[in-house]
């Protein structure tokens, strides 16, 4: 089964900051760069019910059509993971080029954009095929995410219909994180199911990625970036140059890279009582709580972290479905004392890093080579923070017995295994039926799977003694 799909426009265009910022990574970490494909996974609502596929296919052709993120693949010569054929415009494909005349141009005087280098290639019209299964919803799930995408030639969404008696019952979407990050999927999501509902959507789309890549090479977007290298270019010549040097004489497993998660009701319900007694949000509390224990761990008296922030400050980037989260440069000095003083040093230090988010990774490479020139050694922090929760709850009603009692629920795993990543200490966030999940994926090289699950427990211990020893009376 295939939808088919019509368009307004079609055009080639640089690569948003965000989508050079994937690429790069995704370059990275390939050939195992199916980690970062996403999914959703939407049960049809009642009153859309009963919806035919006929029906499904209809709507999910007015869903791409409406977000051209969903039919921008990827052009450029340069070879890279997952591209098995030539760009789309180079195989015969209807987009027109765009022209452009910025500090990074690719031409002179709006020629058409042409580059060496990867660049977005949106396509009016084409046909997505579509996955029709019975049964569990998620194990389709699984099935569409377990490839990576073939960036140039495969459509950056994949669909899937679960039918019971000719009904569907779930919608399955699964994302190239080229076309969408978690904020942006949601935006997918919702209007979704005012397609199902409603027939259509209310108001105009919002920006695409072909005008926030025009905007981004123009004086003003220019400024923009100018400010945030400011900040990345200040830091990095007093961070340490990593976080995480060669431990001696520990053996990597096999393979090098796993990733543990604790679950944790004690963690969440103490998380949550700082945050309210704090006047903190709950991810700035992890952030710093975080930062604290990579500090106990390595060494550093200062610790640069990567939090992975949104970047949805903006009117034109709200609503926006692409892949807009950037890393921010989050660093804090560690010698504070009580964990509530390195608390309120966190809050101003989150902020200076979530605006130093929004930038041109261009400039970020050039600041890297030039501190690491300097400094004679590389210089990269190889430790990132992602808080992948959309609610921030806090709550100063727990009691210290009903979260110790908690502590006995707490679970470790070890879910994931593979043989690359492009980091050596990724710290994932969520909310889980258990309680607060907390992923740590590593490279074992450089942190051993005992320091990983050391460092997951360690940081629930100072968290649950924080909520309770250093955080006593509510602020006000």
């Amino acid at each position: 089964m295939e939808i088919r799909f019509a368009g307004g426009r079609a055009g080639t265009a640089p690569l948003t900051w965000g989508q050079r910022a994937i690429w790069d990574t995704i370059v990275r970490t390939a050939p195992d760069d199916r980690y970062f494909n996403f999914g959703r996974v939407l049960a049809v609502p009642g009153r859309a019910r009963p919806l035919t596929p006929a029906r499904a296919a209809e709507v999910l052709g007015a869903l791409v059509a409406r977000h051209e993120s969903l039919r921008t693949r990827l052009g450029g010569d340069e070879p890279g993971p997952g591209r098995s054929g030539p760009p789309p415009h180079a195989a015969g494909g209807s987009a027109e080029p765009y022209r452009t005349a910025g500090p990074h141009p690719a031409g002179e005087h709006g020629e058409p954009y042409r580059t060496a280098g990867p660049y977005q290639v949106l396509e009016a019209a084409g046909a997505l095929p579509v996955a029709v299964a019975a049964g569990d919803p998620d194990r389709l799930l699984d099935e569409l995410a377990a490839t990576a995408f073939d960036y140039a030639a495969e459509w950056p969404l994949r669909a899937g219909l679960v039918v019971d008696g000719g009904e569907v019952t779930h919608i399955v979407l699964v994302f190239c994180h080229l076309a969408a990050d978690g904020l942006g999927a949601e935006v997918v999501l919702r209007d979704l199911r005012l397609l199902l509902l409603r027939g259509s959507v209310p108001g105009p789309p919002p920006p695409q990625p072909l005008d926030l890549a025009r905007w981004q090479e123009s004086g003003a977007g220019r400024r923009v970036a100018g400010i945030a290298a400011g900040h990345w270019e200040q830091e990095y010549r007093r961070v340490p140059p990593t976080m995480f040097g060669r431990p001696a004489g520990d053996a990597a497993a096999d393979p090098p890279i796993w990733r543990a998660q604790i679950v944790s009701r004690a963690m969440d319900l103490a998380v949550r009582r700082i945050a309210a007694v704090q006047s903190a949000s709950t991810s700035t509390v992890l952030l710093a709580a975080a930062s604290a224990m990579v500090g106990a761990v390595t060494g550093h008296g200062v610790c640069a972290m990567l939090p992975i922030v949104g970047n949805r400050f903006r009117g034109d980037t709200v609503n926006a479905v692409t892949t807009l989260s950037q890393e921010g440069l989050f660093v804090l000095d560690l010698d504070r004392g009580p964990f509530t003083e390195l608390l309120r040093a966190a809050g101003p230090a989150a902020l200076r890093a979530y605006r130093s988010a929004y930038h041109d990774p261009r400039d970020r490479d050039r600041l890297t080579a030039e501190a690491s020139r300097e400094r004679g050694t590389p210089v990269h922090p190889y430790c990132c923070f992602n808080d992948l929760r959309f609610a921030d709850l806090p709550d100063a009603s727990p009691d210290e017995a009903e979260v110790r009692r908690a502590l006995a629920d707490t679970a470790l795993s070890w879910p994931l295994s593979q043989e690359r990543l492009n980091c050596r200490f990724c710290l994932h966030v969520t909310g889980e039926p258990g309680g607060l999940g907390v992923s740590l994926t590593a490279d074992t090289r450089f942190l051993p799977r005992p320091a990983m699950e050391r460092y997951l427990l360690g940081l629930e211990s100072l968290l649950v003694e924080a909520a309770f020893r250093d955080v006593l009376e509510p602020v006000g």
